[in-house]
């Protein structure tokens, strides 16, 4: 590292770090504005907004905006440089511009690792606190009529059996109108069973049905069981019903790895979310990367326009981005596109992208 990479470095964290503190600012204050309404209904002080809240949003808002700040930022200063004619000047004494592109190089691999770590660690930590204040004081509304649809659960004991019930406490660990049913050779059904209540036995470890129907069914043959109570081993425990829709966010990297292969072993449902999530956090950091390379191409460039073509150019590829990345979400979470897939795919484009910009910037 010379002189030169030292001040390009500098330029570069510098004008970041003021870009996405700035811009965090500016969330934080749109977000007070949307949620008012729910601070006031908590009954909570400043205090315990900002330590139950706020603590975890900003990390989290700053993890969100991080590749788009880092290509901005790039845009920005680089495009600066060229316009002062910095950039023609240290090409014409000598300078390559693979040599000049190499505090770019250091800058992007260092921000892609520090977003990598707080990716695994200190994002998820936050998460925790964001989302169990949004959970408790912004979706969990009574009067909303969707909301009773959330405490209906529909979990696989294994590859062939089913369960569910229609609505579960879990605060009390009870529920109402349980159901499981289990498929035979040719997805035909061979038993069931319905209960009107069920309980969690913690001195057994085992679910407790009430008033309980069972069917067993062979061919045409049906035999039909009616207690009044039995206790059942289920393979799932209260923990794992609790419908939490920020489980992914809340989980540390190898939480989330133990987590993933234990879905994956009860045969559950929206596993793909999860591990579009977990490869996601090794994609970003990369693409971090790839946009500050994308970045450091284009503005160093002197062209007519100025930093406000730049701008508009980085603006632009910073669309093409967050549209591709989400299509390729919604392609693997709804379709049948494998989760690596999802979160790599805007990768590798912007790869290929980088490569040509590079391969065509005058030298």
């Amino acid at each position: 590292m010379k002189k030169l990479d030292w001040y390009i470095l500098r330029k570069f964290l510098s004008t970041f770090f003021f870009a996405i503190l700035l811009f965090t600012l500016i969330s934080v204050v749109v977000d007070i504005s949307e949620k008012t309404d729910d601070f006031v209904k908590s009954g909570l002080n400043l205090r315990q907004i900002i330590m139950q809240y706020y603590i975890g949003f900003v990390p989290y808002i700053i993890a969100f905006l991080f590749p788009l700040f880092v290509f901005l930022a790039v845009i920005f200063f680089a495009s600066k440089m060229a316009a002062r004619t910095e950039v023609i000047a240290i090409l014409s004494a000598g300078v390559s511009f693979r040599r000049y592109l190499r505090a770019f190089v250091v800058g992007g691999v260092f921000l892609g690792l520090l977003l990598w770590w707080a990716d695994r660690i200190v994002v998820p930590k936050a998460n925790q606190i964001r989302t169990d204040f949004q959970a408790k004081y912004v979706d969990n509304d009574p009067y909303n009529p969707s909301q009773a649809q959330l405490n209906r659960i529909h979990f696989r004991i294994d590859p062939q059996t089913y369960a569910g019930m229609a609505y579960y406490d879990t605060l009390r660990k009870t529920g109402s109108q349980f159901f499981m049913y289990r498929l035979g050779d040719s997805n035909k059904l061979t038993y069931n069973l319905r209960a009107e209540a069920i309980s969690w036995d913690t001195s057994v470890k085992k679910w407790r049905l009430d008033n309980l129907v069972e069917r067993k069914i062979d061919g045409l043959r049906e035999t039909v069981v009616m207690e009044g109570q039995r206790k059942v081993n289920l393979n799932v425990t209260p923990s794992e019903l609790n419908n939490d829709f920020y489980i992914q966010d809340k989980l540390t990297t190898p939480e989330l790895d133990v987590y993933i292969k234990r879905e994956k072993l009860r045969g559950a449902e929206g596993v793909n979310t999860l591990e579009v999530e977990r490869y996601r956090r090794d994609a970003t950091p990369v693409a971090v990367f790839l946009l500050t390379m994308i970045g450091a191409v284009i503005a160093s460039r002197k062209i007519r326009g100025g930093s406000g073509v730049h701008l508009a150019l980085g603006i632009l590829i910073s669309a093409v981005y967050i549209i591709s990345n989400q299509f390729s979400t919604v392609f693997s979470t709804k379709g049948n596109l494998p989760p690596f897939w999802a979160a790599w795919i805007p990768n590798f484009f912007f790869a290929i992208v980088a490569w040509y910009l590079y391969r065509r910037a005058p030298k």
